[in-house]
This record gives structure tokens, C-alpha cells and sequence, in this order.
């Protein structure tokens, strides 16, 4: 008889912690949206984020996005979303924000965030090493007419592959 050996190995990649956090954040991930589909807001015109893939943001990808307005006699708010890794490298953001009005009207903007504070604590609300960060762009401002303003966003750094942001957003909302 031959001496055969016993296959005792274990499915080892659910002991792997990698895989067990990796579900824990699909789960938590699946969490948030639920809450976040289901929750109300009512003064939210306008809320969407954009993943960057790979969480590596190339200086020509830019984000865009579609905000249909359909009551200018309201006054807004605009904030925009931030999400960065723990491997962020910078304490800041820049941005070009670029924004069209359905006239035609076009205005861009340079814009900084701060991430982290002077001695690098990052300033967003963390999860595991993600941190969300949300900062007024511009406040109490009324849109001139009906439509869809489209707002585009591209990082400003001087990486051309900007590493450790894994998703950029707006959020417009009428202000109180």
C-alpha cells in the first residue's frame, strides 16, 4: 500500500484577514447605500460620488456631473465629496471645477480641500483606512435659469496619476 498523503488543507482564504476585512467593508459598503437609498432628504437637489478606479486619478479623467435644477428661486448650497486612503500622500486637493449653465454660460475655478490638518491627522470621518470628507464650494447661491448645469472636476496636483483618492463627488442642496 502506498503511503498517500492526507488533504487536510482548509479553504485558507477565509482565514486570510485580508479576505475577512474585504468582506467586512462589502458588507458595511452594502450598509451605507442601503441607509443612504432609503434615507430622506429633502433639502438634496443633487448628491452622487464617482469611484476612481484603482483609486489612481489621472490628471486628463474628469469627473462629470449632471444637475438638473428646476427651481431657481431657491437658494443652494454646493459641497463637494472627498474620499481618500491612509496612502494619500498630500495633506491638500486641488481642483479645477468647471461649470456650464444650460445658456451656454461657462466659469472654471481653482479650489483647494484640506485632507489633513498641520500635523496629519486626516479631517474627513473615517472607516478602515478610507476617510469621507465633505467641504462647502459655494454657499447661498441662486442659479439664474431652469436646466441642467454640468460640473466637471479634474485634480490640479502635479502627479499626472494622483494615488490614494478613491472617489470625488457634489452634492447640491437647498441651503436654510
Amino acid at each position: 500500500m502506498k503511503n498517500r498523503k492526507k488533504n487536510t488543507s482548509i479553504n485558507t482564504e477565509r482565514n486570510n484577514p485580508e479576505y475577512n476585512i474585504r468582506y467586512f467593508f462589502l458588507f458595511f459598503s452594502v450598509i451605507i447605500i442601503t441607509f443612504l437609498t432609503f434615507s430622506c432628504d429633502k433639502d438634496a437637489v443633487y448628491d452622487d460620488n464617482i469611484t476612481i478606479p484603482h483609486y489612481v486619478w489621472n490628471y486628463k479623467d474628469t469627473l462629470s456631473f449632471y444637475v438638473n435644477i428646476s427651481d431657481t428661486s431657491y437658494v443652494y448650497n454646493i459641497c463637494l465629496n472627498i474620499r481618500n486612503t491612509k496612502n494619500y500622500q498630500y495633506s491638500n486637493l486641488f481642483l479645477f471645477i468647471s461649470t456650464y449653465a444650460p445658456n451656454g454660460y461657462f466659469l472654471k475655478d481653482t479650489f483647494e480641500i484640506r485632507l489633513a490638518d498641520f500635523k496629519g491627522k486626516w479631517l474627513g470621518k473615517g472607516v478602515g483606512n478610507v476617510f469621507s470628507l465633505q467641504v462647502p464650494y459655494k454657499m447661498k447661491i441662486k442659479f439664474p435659469q431652469k436646466g441642467i448645469y454640468l460640473f466637471r472636476i479634474q485634480h490640479a496636483m502635479w502627479n499626472k496619476n494622483l494615488k490614494g483618492i478613491t472617489d470625488a463627488g457634489i452634492r447640491v442642496e437647498k441651503a436654510r
